[in-house]
């Protein structure tokens, strides 16, 4: 192939970088400054979306005002604080770039990493997770974190060391196929994974914070275990609600069964009454309950099959031989952001 044509053939942003930020407005400058020279040092073609979540400060002048002055800058203003899920969906939204890198606006993300994270997807990974080996937060932060990947990787089966570090660079069509929403942001490795995409996890250098505060409380970990759990279902049930609620159905039926059973062997052969005990009561809810489940899986099996036929996208082809053969994708419908579009206003380029 001619070098012209090769130069045809490449896009004219080959990668898209998004950071969400939330009154960050004196980490923004540091942190453009760093980006463009790591990436000048690549000689790929890229832009920066910076999404504004929200702010009280003056990040959205900084970004507005002094940023977007760089054509490769855009920034993009949330009406009010919609979490970062949310904000990093309005960014995939944007992105042109078949390779998407994010990276967090308080300058603990070292942006100096991300040759080596585009690297790693050169070599035929398709979504690389930051992993923050030596981290610099307090005690209090990192202990949670720890029990909180550890739970994640033994229930969705991929094991890293940080679920949750917020640089990674993957191919843009993942994030376009991922729900983002909630705090669903943490677990988008997991979710690569069970589609069948290739995973992998990077040492990467972690920094002190220099301005500003965490917008994180222990909340968010209470927040994070409860969208685990629709992480699950969506992994390992989304095609087959009825193993969910039939399986819930037919365990708390069956202890229903095993009450109601050896309550009515006390009422064959022994003289005392069972009508009063608390017990006769609990094994015939739990009967109810455990029917309740299983209608419940069945309706949604019925929904599932009326919703999805013809449109099923969880089975993706890696590679294909042959005329009009593609690869890492098969098919490749085009995915709807989550964010409303009227609630994002974009600065012009």
């Amino acid at each position: 192939m001619s070098t012209a044509r090769a130069d045809q053939d490449r896009p004219a942003v080959e990668v898209s970088l998004v950071t969400a930020a939330k009154n960050e407005g004196d980490s923004l400058p540091r942190l453009f400054t760093e980006i463009r020279e790591a990436m000048d040092a690549q000689h790929r073609t890229w832009e920066l979306l910076i999404v504004d979540d929200g702010s009280t400060d003056d990040s959205w002048r900084v970004i507005s005002e002094d940023l977007t002055a760089d054509p490769r800058v855009q920034g993009i203003q949330l009406r009010r604080n919609f979490g970062k899920a949310a904000a990093l969906a309005a960014g995939v939204a944007t992105a042109k770039g078949p390779l998407l890198v994010t990276i967090d606006a308080d300058l603990q993300d070292d942006p100096a990493e991300i040759p080596r994270l585009l690297d790693e997807i050169d070599d035929g990974a398709d979504l690389v997770s930051g992993h923050k080996a030596q981290r610099k937060d307090p005690l209090g932060k990192r202990l949670p974190s720890r029990v909180f990947n550890r739970l994640t990787g033994v229930i969705t089966g991929l094991r890293l060391s940080d679920h949750n570090c917020g640089l990674k660079a993957a191919r843009t069509e993942i994030y376009r196929r991922v729900p983002l929403y909630g705090e669903l942001h943490r677990y988008i490795p997991a979710l690569a994974h069970q589609l069948g995409y290739r995973v992998r996890e990077l040492a990467v250098n972690h920094r002190s914070r220099v301005h500003g505060r965490s917008n994180y409380g222990l909340e968010r970990y209470v927040r994070g275990a409860l969208d685990l759990l629709t992480v699950v279902e969506l992994t390992r049930y989304g095609r087959r609600p009825a193993h969910l609620f039939g399986g819930l159905g037919l365990l708390f039926g069956t202890l229903g069964t095993g009450i109601l059973l050896y309550l009515t062997g006390v009422w064959l052969f022994t003289p005392e009454p069972i009508g009063t005990r608390p017990l006769l009561t609990l094994g015939v809810l739990l009967e109810i309950f455990g029917i309740q489940m299983i209608s419940v899986g069945l309706l949604a099996e019925l929904v599932l099959h009326r919703t999805s036929k013809g449109h099923d996208v969880t089975i993706l082809v890696a590679e294909h031989t042959g005329d009009g053969g593609s690869r890492d994708g098969g098919s490749r419908e085009s995915a709807e952001s989550s964010v409303d579009p009227e609630h994002a206003d974009r600065s012009p380029r």
